[in-house]
């Protein structure tokens, strides 16, 4: 694509950005550092800056086939019959591969347990209705066959999934309970992240403050509508960030605890094949186990100094 330059002063990065939004920040110095973006017939570094008249010419190669193959990877399998299967995902796993994660990933793992799996909803993804970050632990559904993905499709359309979260977040929520109604869409400033955008998709997240903690508050939250990261942002966005999330809450973080404290703890819908109703749940994972007792424990401790001081 051929950009002509209205008005200089830009770094070449930063004009890509907001110019081709379709492009990710990361992207973009990518394609910068390979070589793949000219001013004129100058190979510019990201740093420079466009002036008026500069002829931008970026190229976009095809991206790299990826050949995903099964891999004999562990999976916690809480329940499978002919049409699904529903995954405990461990944090740190990633869904589907991607750049920089073209290996050890939950497909690959899925595809050595269920190899017919590879012809259901493409190569990349198969059988993947939904997600769950990298560092978010919990319940998953995968379609093992085309009817099963369609079904399950419509029923995340048609908000008939039911998915709650449990999150240990920054600071006393001010009620019990809650809706937090704010759109989302992706973050102009940085392209890689989404945010809270008033032009944004519609996203509500329903919570219930399950214990409260001197300086923090463990919730259940329920996702009504199904947005990329949105129980964290909507979070973040009334001033509680979940724990550990140095993307949208505190980069250094308080508390001793590797990634960000969200676990997908139920997960409800129908069976694709009869249409019975079904509900899984997860218990917290060990690092969260063990997160909630050094609070338990550190509250307890505050208390007895508290009360040996009168």
């Amino acid at each position: 694509m051929e950009l002509h330059v209205q008005q200089g002063g830009q770094r070449l990065d930063r004009y890509l950005a907001l110019a081709v939004p379709d492009l990710s920040r990361s992207l973009i110095q990518r394609l910068i550092e390979a070589g793949h973006v000219t001013v004129g017939t100058r190979v510019p570094k990201a740093s420079y800056h466009v002036e008026a008249g500069d002829v931008v010419t970026v190229r976009v190669p095809p991206p790299e086939p990826i050949d995903v193959r099964p891999e004999n990877i562990a999976l916690s399998i809480v329940y499978e019959d002919t049409d699904i299967l529903v995954v405990d995902k461990p944090a740190g796993m990633v869904v589907h591969p991607a750049h920089g994660h073209h290996t050890g990933t939950l497909v690959n793992a899925l595809l050595a347990h269920c190899p017919d799996l590879a012809g259901v909803g493409g190569a990349i993804r198969p059988g993947i209705v939904h997600r769950l970050d990298k560092d978010t632990s919990g319940l998953m559904v995968v379609a093992k066959n085309d009817a099963a993905q369609h079904a399950l499709q419509e029923q995340f359309k048609q908000r008939h999934v039911h998915k709650s979260y449990l999150a240990l977040t920054e600071g006393i929520l001010p009620t019990a309970h809650g809706v937090i109604d704010a759109p989302i869409g992706r973050d102009p400033s940085h392209r890689q992240r989404m945010a809270v955008q008033t032009r944004g998709r519609e996203a509500r997240t329903e919570y219930r403050v399950l214990e409260y903690f001197p300086a923090h508050s463990l919730v259940s939250a329920e996702p009504i509508t199904g947005r990329t990261h949105q129980i964290r942002i909507h979070l973040a966005y009334i001033g509680h960030p979940v724990v550990g999330d140095r993307v949208y809450g505190f980069r250094k973080q308080r508390l001793p605890l590797e990634r960000q404290f969200l676990h997908a703890a139920r997960l409800a819908f129908e069976l694709p094949s009869t249409g019975k109703p079904v509900e899984f749940s997860s218990a917290l994972p060990p690092d969260l186990t063990a997160l909630l007792e050094y609070l338990h424990l550190s509250t307890q401790s505050a208390q007895h100094v508290a009360h040996n001081s009168h």
